[in-house]
Order: structure tokens, then sequence, then C-alpha cells
């Protein structure tokens, strides 16, 4: 009876101990994955994962997964038996989740492959990667553009590149489903997701499917390597197939508020230009025609045979040229098509009355036109042909293609063919883009960053804000983290302005900033503000960035065509440890020598600015005092005229200065 009553006594301990380990002392943490290096867990108190660090006190990216059910789950158990490099759960009714620990390249970066499978039609599936301690970059641009973009806001919406006119609150121009955290991580959707992303300023950063009849998995890779910089470069770094053409570097760009509405006042317009910059001692320059100005170029016409004349005898001026994939209704290309009975030329839609093919009608600057059908590969032939047509009659150097995206009628088009869906249409046309040679520039671009193109940056707003002067560094630096180092700049003083621009010193801050850049743009000349200093300063620029910023782009594009390096890089490419450089987001290097700290706020003349990189030394070029890296210079003087640039010395060599730069070649 003794040994009964023990053996019922310590059975009741036993009963006590395991529920007070599982509901007070067991940890509400548990591994379901391990690496060399890092781990997943599962915390079953917030029904989040985190990708953690093995051997430090280091979490990479907090995950929560917002469409599991409320309800905990004590323990994930790995459904997927004796398998040490792959984790299986399934919620029932709910979702299905499979991880796969990629063991290839180990030694550079730790993956981890991750595919939620929804249960149900009706499951929205969401993973939301914590912003607390995380600065996150990459994605799509955006009207207010940051860097990081934590201080975006931004509801989940499809992940696609739309126009931020019709827009404002989309993604912009420039697009990858990349996404890079400053703890090391890195994270790439995959491309058959139909992808949705939203961003709660400050807080997280959603990438999500909505519910949908077939039930398309959330499939993305998530990396974490030892800093923010090797986990850049783990990524399938992007290696371009070829080199832009690069004598645009060495130009201006000008374009005009007034459009011409006639083949003289074109004329006019391109003879007026060349006198200007003729008269201020400005250089040669590009005309940057639209499209409206485009098309009365290559009109048919004894009026157009003459413009073309006169413009050949305007040797201060090369020629762009404008072009798009729409053709008006009353055209004569679209005409002739539908004579020759080639509709198929242009995107259709079968018509519900005898099921034959109809061109579908959309809308584009503010007229009824079609739009080519790019997955026509006699379409894209016809295409062309009238490109090298306009090139054979006029001397043209560059031509720029607007894609057109946001078309409100284009989803009509992609619900009957899903091979234009999403962004497929942006990216078919950068590819036919490429055949026009490499001195194309395109309007909007995602998956080209391969390409030896030009993408030009979304029009700013005329103004100090995040849409204006003080976002343009954070576009420069988001771009080339996307891939995309030879960009051109909206216009000096932002495009978004009715007239010309009437602010003196947000012009001359725009263009101490564009100085530094590819391609220096005007929309509104120097000569306008009808001030002698203004035309002096602008000339002293553009000279900077032919003498002295031109040769240090060419010295790095050749670094980026052999290892797929940014040109433009934020401070964290040198000091990729340091938190201070994670959230700098007015000043930018160009390579690893060059660090340029322009004014962004009105009515400055100072600022501060941090020098990375501990051991390093800055010499400003302006006052020629040398800095230690790691310091920060707190109100340091940057008169009106001038733009803070510091060259970092180099040990036992002759420091890198602006005169040693040959002179260019234009």
């Amino acid at each position: 009876g003794a040994i009964a009553c023990l053996g019922v006594a310590l059975l009741f301990l036993m009963t006590i101990g395991v529920l007070y380990w599982q509901v007070v002392d067991k940890p509400h943490t548990n591994w379901v994955l391990r690496g060399q290096v890092s781990g997943l867990a599962w915390d079953r108190r917030s029904l989040s994962f985190s990708l953690m660090s093995l051997s430090q006190d280091k979490t990479f990216a907090h995950i929560d997964a917002r469409h599991l059910p409320n309800r905990g789950v004590t323990l994930l158990n790995n459904l997927c038996w004796f398998n040490t490099t792959r984790f299986c759960y399934t919620w029932d009714g709910v979702a299905e989740l499979q991880v796969a620990l990629d063991t290839a390249n180990q030694s550079v970066a730790e993956c981890y492959r991750v595919e939620w499978t929804p249960l149900h039609c009706k499951v929205a599936l969401k993973d939301c990667f914590s912003m607390a301690n995380v600065s996150w970059y990459g994605g799509g641009s955006m009207q207010f553009q940051y860097w990081p973009l934590n201080n975006a806001n931004i509801n989940s919406q499809p992940f696609i590149i739309s126009d931020l006119h019709d827009t404002p609150m989309g993604y912009g121009s420039v697009l990858e489903r990349y996404f890079l955290g400053s703890t090391g991580v890195a994270v790439s959707v995959h491309q058959e997701v139909p992808l949705h992303v939203g961003i709660e300023s400050r807080k997280q950063l959603c990438l999500g499917i909505p519910p949908n009849a077939e039930m398309v998995p959330l499939s993305y890779t998530i990396c974490v390597s030892d800093s923010l910089r090797s986990a850049y470069q783990q990524r399938s770094t992007v290696i371009p197939v070829a080199q832009p053409d690069t004598s645009i570097l060495w130009l201006p760009l000008w374009t005009s508020h007034r459009v011409a509405d006639t083949a003289l006042r074109l004329e006019h317009n391109l003879k007026m230009l060349a006198r200007k910059l003729k008269h201020y001692r400005l250089g040669e320059g590009v005309m940057d025609l639209c499209e409206q100005s485009t098309l009365l170029l290559s009109a048919e016409g004894q009026g157009t045979l003459q413009l073309q004349s006169a413009y050949r005898g305007l040797r201060q001026l090369r020629l762009s040229i404008t072009l798009s994939p729409f053709t008006t209704i009353d055209s004569r290309h679209f005409q002739t098509t539908l004579q020759e009975g080639r509709e198929h030329l242009w995107l259709r839609l079968p018509s519900a009355a005898n099921g034959s093919q109809g061109p579908l009608l959309m809308k584009w600057r503010g007229r009824f036109a079609v739009k080519l059908n790019i997955s026509d590969e006699e379409a894209q032939g016809w295409f062309i042909e009238q490109v090298r047509s306009l090139q054979r009659r006029v001397d043209v150097n560059y031509i720029t293609l607007e894609v057109g995206v946001g078309s409100p009628y284009l989803w009509q088009a992609q619900h009957h063919s899903c091979r234009l869906c999403g962004d497929e249409y942006i990216n078919q046309f950068a590819l036919l883009a490429q055949k026009l040679g490499n001195a194309t520039i395109i309007s909007a671009a995602t998956r080209a960053a391969h390409l030896p193109m030009f993408v030009r940056m979304v029009p700013r707003q005329s103004d100090w804000s995040y849409a204006g002067l003080k976002g343009l560094i954070p576009s420069v630096l988001h771009y080339s983290l996307l891939g995309y180092s030879f960009f051109i700049p909206d216009a000096i003083g932002g495009s978004l302005t009715n007239g010309f621009l009437a602010d003196e010193e947000l012009f001359i801050r725009w263009l101490q900033v564009v100085t530094f850049l590819p391609v220096m743009s005007f929309s509104t000349p120097p000569w306008v503000f009808g001030e002698t200093w203004i035309v002096n300063v602008t000339r002293s620029y553009i000279h900077r960035h032919q003498a002295f910023v031109v040769p240090l782009l060419l010295k790095y594009t050749a670094e980026w065509s052999s290892l797929g390096h940014p040109v433009f890089r934020p401070l964290w490419w040198i000091s990729p440890s340091d938190p201070s450089t994670f959230i700098i987001n007015d000043e930018f290097l160009i390579g690893d020598e060059v660090l340029v700290a322009p004014v962004t706020e009105p009515g400055k003349v100072n600022r501060d600015i941090y020098l990375p990189g501990n051991g390093y030394q800055w010499k400003d070029v302006n006052t020629a005092q040398v800095f230690d890296g790691g310091t920060l210079l707190e109100e340091y003087p940057v008169a009106l005229a001038d733009v803070a640039v510091f060259i970092r010395q180099k040990p036992q060599h002759l420091p890198f200065t602006e005169s040693q730069q040959a002179t260019p070649h234009a």
C-alpha cells in the first residue's frame, strides 16, 4: 500500500511538473530549421518567425505571418520527417508552409526558400517584416522617395510600375522584387508571384497575395550575411551585357516649355536654343524633343523637309527624339495597317458580336489611340522600321522610348492575354528598345538593369520636399542599388511646374546635385533669371561635370561592367557595420573615393556632414582640409555657390584631385 501511494504521489508530481512547464516555464520559441550560421525560430506567443544568428545575439529579420489564425500553436513539429534542410507545417484550412535551406553557397551567405501555399481560395497571404532596428532599402521608386524606405507609407497594392501623376501613392518608373535590410538580410520575391507590397511607416514592410481562385503560393528567398554590403553582393549580381552610349554624359540636355505645334515653330525653337547656348558660352548640348515635336519632325511635307535641313545646320545641337508604342487612331500609320489587314499589330480584344479581333482603344496624351502589340514579332519589326526610317531622314543621336505605364484600359488586354500581366509589357518593351542600340533611353524599367540603356527618372516637384529636391539623392541611391547606374535625372529645378522655375536658390542647389550625376538636364535655362552670376555658376558646373565627374563615372563604369558594383553608392558601402551610415539620405559616394554632400534645405549655408570609414581620411576639395573617417562635421560651412565634395586620401600615393582628371574630348 505504501509503495502504491508513493507511486501515485510521484505521478501527481510529474503531472504538475509537465503542466507547469507547458504553462509557465516552457520557452516561447523553438527552432524549426538551422543552418551553419543562422536559424529560423518560431514564437508561439506572437505567431511569428525570427531569422537569428546561432553564434551572436542578433536577429536578422522578424517576420509576422499575418494570415495565420489568432489561436496559438504550442509547438511546430516538422512534417518533413528526418530532413534537416527542409521544414514543413500545415495550418488546417489556412496555409501550408515549406522552408528549404539552400546549402549551395553557405560560405558567402545562408539562404532560405520560403513558400506559403493557401489551402482555400479566400485566404490572403501576407508576411510582414519588422522595421524595429532594421533599415530597409529596395523595392519600387516612389513620388516621395525616402532612404531608407522606413519613413514611407504606402497601402498594400499590386507591386507594378504606375504613372505617379495618376497614382501618386503608387510605385514609380524603376522597380525590382528585391529588398535589403541593414542587419545583413536580403529578400527576393519570385517572379511568378502576383505580389502586393505595403509599407507601414517605421513599423513594417509587408509582402502578400490577395485571395485568388488559383491559390498561387507566396514564394520568396531570404538570405543572411555578415554585413549589409556582403548581403547586397551575395545576390545574383547584375552584370550588364554591354555599356550604354556614354557620349551623352558630356552633353547637357535641354528641353523646351514651349511645345511646338508646327514645323516652323519647332525650327524657330531649335535655332533660338543654339543661339542662346553660343551667346552664353555654355558649349554643345542635346535638344530633347518631346513626342509631339518628334511627330512634327517625322511627318511628311515640304515644311518638314525644310525643318530637317535646318536642323542639320545646327552643329551646336545634337538631337534626342521621343517615341512611344501608342499611335493615334487618326494617324496615317494606323489607317495604313487597317487597310492592309494588319490589326494584329495592336493590342486587341475579341469582339462579342462576331468573335473577330479589333484593336483595343485607349487614351494617350488626351487622344484616342491604340498600343503596339509587344508580344507580336511582326509588330516589333514594324515599330523598329518606323524608328529606323526616322533616323535615316534626320540625324538623330539619342532615342527616348516612353512605354506609357498605368494605362486605365490595359487591364482589359491583360485579362485576355496573361503574357502581358503585371509589368511584362514594360519588360518586353525594354527588350525591344535594346534592339535599337545603346543610345536608347527608356522611361520605365524592371528586370532590365543588365541592358545597355539609360533610364529616365520620374518627374519631380519644383520644391524642397521629398517629392522635389530632397528626394533626389534617395532616388539616386535607390536606382543604383537596383542596378540602374545610368539614369537621366529630371530637369534641374524639377519639371512638375507651370512655366519656368522662379526660385534661384532651389535652381542652384539642384544644379549642384545634378553636376555629380550622369547627365545634366535643363528645362529652366539659367538666363531666364536675368542674373549674370547664375549663368556663370551654371557654366562653371557644366565644366566641372565634364572635366571631373564624367571621367570618374567612366572609371567606375568599368567596375560596374565587370563586378556589378553600383557607380553611385550609399555611405554604408565603405562602412557596412556603422549604424550611422544606414539612415544618411543626403550624401552619396561615387565609387569609393569621392563623397558628395550637397545642401538640400532652403536658406542654409551650412550642414552636418558625416565622413564614413574608420581609418580613412577625406580631403575637402574647396578648402584642402583633411578629416578622419568616422567624423561628424557639425554645421560645416557650404556657401550658396559651393557644394561640399571630399576626396578619399590614398596612402603612399598622391591624393586624387579634380585637376588630375583628363580633359574630355566631347
